[in-house]
Formats: structure tokens, sequence, C-alpha cells
């Protein structure tokens, strides 16, 4: 059910509340918006953003997501064969719950808490790695968090994130974003947008993610969070430029229009674009800073002697 505009005023201040009301609202239909599917064109994805940080470390025993969402991000890396048993965390129950359907779904061996990414629910040294895909700019005191994450491995086991937004491509990504939807709004036809109730569910949701989004990084900021709590081997990437560039208008687009307005074509038109423009960013990665690409990634070890902590 969606929060009331008294909810989402109450939640302005307080960014857990509004994380666990923006996820709860949105579990059901997260999939859909987010084109999430635990196939091979996910699975193929979720593998890359964890190939293109931590190399060919792996397979894992036992995974922890923080801030599963739907489960997008392990389930899919377990069914890439990165992990073999899991365990999905979020604030939010809803998320948990779909996360826990869908891996009972796709028959993988996945248990699911609501859980703090402050103060995770597992002993210390008890899983092979942690990961987690758009969930570090949400969490308000990361450096708590990261002393968590390094508590909670096992010496020698590794964090992976992907999918954090970066200082400048934010900036560039919300702009595009505001105006795709201003223009969307005002001048395609009536009968091309949602109906009027979705589109002010649709702002009250953006409200919303102006409290849950918390930090935005710099490469450099990142890997200073994980040298701090003591990991050894950081390393960040980035990635995304021109893919950024044109997803975020289109993924805009589509949250004011009916699905069955775009069809099958617009979706292969998009998919197939972002692909050809990831390769390209590929390229440009070599010769363009990594601070202005939107998306970054991150990946550090716990210590092998657990007195170096």
């Amino acid at each position: 059910m969606a929060p009331t505009q008294a909810e989402v005023d109450a939640a302005r201040d307080d960014p857990k509340l509004a994380n666990v009301l923006y996820h709860d609202w949105e579990s059901d239909t997260y999939d859909e918006k987010w084109s999430i599917s635990f196939d091979e064109r996910c699975t193929t994805f979720a593998v890359d953003r964890f190939r293109a940080v931590a190399g060919d470390a792996g397979p894992f025993e036992h995974a922890l997501e923080l801030g599963c969402g739907t489960g997008f991000f392990l389930l899919n890396l377990m069914q890439g064969g990165v992990a073999r048993r899991g365990t999905v965390t979020d604030l939010s129950p809803g998320m948990v719950a779909v996360a826990r359907r869908n891996a009972a779904n796709l028959g993988l061996d996945v248990e699911g808490r609501v859980a703090d990414a402050e103060t995770i629910p597992v002993p210390d040294a008890s899983v092979d790695l942690v990961v987690g895909h758009a969930v570090l700019h949400h969490i308000p005191d990361l450096d708590r968090a990261f002393r968590e994450i390094l508590r909670v491995l096992k010496p020698g086991g590794r964090f992976v994130f992907a999918g954090e937004p970066t200082r400048i491509g934010d900036l560039y990504a919300r702009k595009l974003g505001q105006a795709t939807w201003w223009a969307t709004t005002r001048f395609a036809p009536a009968s091309w947008l949602r109906p009027q109730t979705e589109l002010d569910e649709s702002s009250r949701a953006a409200a919303l993610e102006s409290v849950v989004d918390q930090h935005v990084f710099d490469p450099d900021r990142l890997e200073r969070y994980a040298h701090a709590a003591g990991a050894v081997d950081v390393r960040v990437v980035t990635e995304e430029l021109t893919a950024a560039v044109f997803g975020w208008p289109v993924r805009t687009f589509e949250a004011a229009v009916p699905p069955e307005k775009l069809g099958m074509g617009w979706a292969m038109f998009a998919y197939r674009t972002w692909q050809r423009l990831s390769w390209l960013d590929e390229r440009l990665s070599r010769v363009v800073p990594r601070s202005l690409f939107y998306n970054a990634l991150v990946t550090g070890v716990r210590p092998a002697d657990p007195v170096a902590l």
C-alpha cells in the first residue's frame, strides 16, 4: 500500500523510516519497474558487475546481501555460480518477503532476515562474501556499516558492492531525469500517460527517494571507508557514462508511460542501445577520469590475520 502524504512528510527527517516506507511500497512492482529478472540477461549482468571489480574471486560457500531489495544481485550471482547458499537482508520487510519468494521460485538455498546494515544480526566471522547493489548510498552511518561488514566476514572473506552513484554522475542523472519527467508529463498526450493517481504516487516516491539517498561518492571516498574499517586489497572501479546519459531519461520516460504503450520493440531498442553504449564506456574508461562515470563498484578483503582488524 502506498504511504500517505502525511507518512511521507513524517519520514523526511528519518532516513531509515523513509527507506522502509519507500521499499515496502515499491516491493511488489520493483522488478517490473527496473526490468529485473532472474534469467540469462540479468545473471550475466550481475556476474559481469562482480567480475568487473573482483576478478575471478570465488566461488564462495555462503554469501550475505545487504539491502537485498527483491534479491536481484545475490540470486543472480548464485545462479551464475559465484555463491552456493545465501542470506538476504533488508530494512524493508516487504523486500525481504519478495526476495525470499523469488529465491524459492528459483530453487535456491536462501534465508531472509529483516536487518539493519549498521547492526548485521549474524555472528562474527560467519560468512565468506558480503554483497550489495545500490545499497551503500542508503546507509546513514557508513563507517559503522563497513566495520560490521568486516566483522561478519571470515578472515580472507571478500565484500563486493556495485551500483553506487558517483557525485558527478548523480548530478547529471538527476537533472536528466527531472527534465524528462517535466517534458513527458506536460507534452505527451494524456492517453499515453499513466493515470494521474499513479503519477501522483510517483511524485511521492520521488520525495521519499530524496531522503533515502544519503550519499554520493567520489571513488577515493569509497576507498577510504573500506580502508578505515580495516579492509585490504581495496579496489574501486566506475562504469556507465554514455549509458547513464541515455538510460536515465529512458527509465524516467518509462515511469510515466504504461508499458503496453511502448511494447517489446521499445524494450529491445532501450536494452540494445544500453548494451552498445556500455561497450563504448568500457573503452572510454581507459582515457576518461573515473569520477565522471555514473556507477561506482568497490571490493575489499578482511585480512587473513584477524588481529590485523
